[in-house]
């Protein structure tokens, strides 16, 4: 059951939601733990790190996604608090990009580590990645994340283009007063990058140290990066997330926004969320989460997870309300759940 091996080549199913949506994306979270201390992830009281044993064991990532790629799941993006920071995480990747059904394979990261492991890293399978650079400005870097370390980054995302990665998305939470006045930088990377720089609206996760109590929409970053050009629309694909895509003439890149509070895409979302500590999320914004890391390690069999990833399913909502007069607090924690 513990084995890493592929055991059979299953026909994948479809899973479906009561509103409809077909959910074919698993978003994994290996570890909480992570090496910078971004503002809007970490929160007020600082890191409070899971003992190890309350993670789930490599071996049992595998299963789940082993059942959860029997349900139709065919895209994978291994994400964490900092993926790259555990120990084994490429020997698991590799293991992982063996699973057969599994077509999309991703890894996100904060881009520290890319560095020292971009060959490791593609050994392991991965040809995709996500990178959260929210300033090119090397000050205002440190103000957000907390570490003087901008220039390792920058460094590892152009080897990583180098290398052949593609696509290289660069995400970048668009925060008023902090880095809204280098946005329009951020999109020229696109121009001379194929990078798909994507500008995320904060969300108000946890008991974040950042307040914001007047964010920064998807609108208004797009008319003030439109400075540099007009935007010409991007044709979606069957795996594309909930990024609309734009492209400016002749740019080797492309912008995206993710607009979660003022436009949001409940209605086309098919993500869940693995945490770290083995719990199933059908929302990033609900704390509505069902524990399968206990039936996982109390024997239950495969076909009786598989009956509580339905169950959870059932319940998963048809919206989030942060963008009415009576927001749902949100308490988990960003890091862990996977983002």
């Amino acid at each position: 059951m513990n084995d890493f091996s592929e055991k059979g080549d299953s026909t994948p199913g479809t899973l479906i939601d009561p509103s409809n949506r077909i959910l074919d994306y698993l978003r994994v979270s290996i570890t909480d733990r992570c090496n910078l201390n971004c503002t809007y992830c970490l929160p007020l009281s600082g890191q409070t790190k899971q003992d190890h044993h309350h993670i789930l064991r490599y071996e049992e990532i595998l299963r789940l996604i082993r059942i959860f790629r029997d349900l139709g799941i065919s895209k994978i993006r291994i994400t964490g608090g900092e993926p790259l920071i555990r120990k084994g995480v490429l020997p698991f990747i590799a293991k992982l990009h063996q699973i057969k059904g599994i077509k999309d394979l991703a890894m996100t990261t904060n881009g520290l580590l890319l560095l020292n492991h971009l060959d490791e890293i593609r050994s392991a399978g991965i040809r995709r990645l996500n990178i959260s650079l929210d300033s090119l400005n090397p000050e205002t870097y440190r103000r957000i994340t907390g570490h003087d370390v901008f220039q390792t980054v920058w460094e590892g995302i152009l080897a990583a283009e180098k290398m052949g990665f593609h696509p290289i998305k660069i995400n970048v939470v668009a925060l008023r007063g902090i880095n809204d006045h280098e946005l329009t930088e951020m999109a020229k990377l696109s121009l001379a990058h194929p990078f798909h720089i994507r500008f995320i609206e904060y969300m108000p996760i946890g008991d974040s140290a950042l307040h914001s109590e007047n964010p920064l929409f998807a609108q208004e970053i797009q008319e003030q990066i439109e400075s540099l050009g007009k935007l010409y629309p991007v044709d979606r694909e069957k795996t594309d997330g909930p990024a609309r895509r734009f492209r400016f003439q002749q740019a080797k890149g492309e912008i995206g926004f993710i607009s979660p509070i003022s436009r949001h895409f409940c209605n086309t979302c098919n993500r869940l969320r693995l945490t770290a500590d083995g719990s199933l999320r059908t929302c990033l914004l609900s704390d509505l989460q069902t524990d399968l890391k206990t039936p996982l390690r109390s024997g239950f069999s495969d076909r009786q997870i598989t009956g509580l990833i339905r169950e959870a399913i059932r319940l998963k909502p048809t919206s989030h309300n942060l963008n009415t007069g009576h927001p749902a607090v949100i308490s988990g924690r960003m890091s862990s759940i996977g983002g």
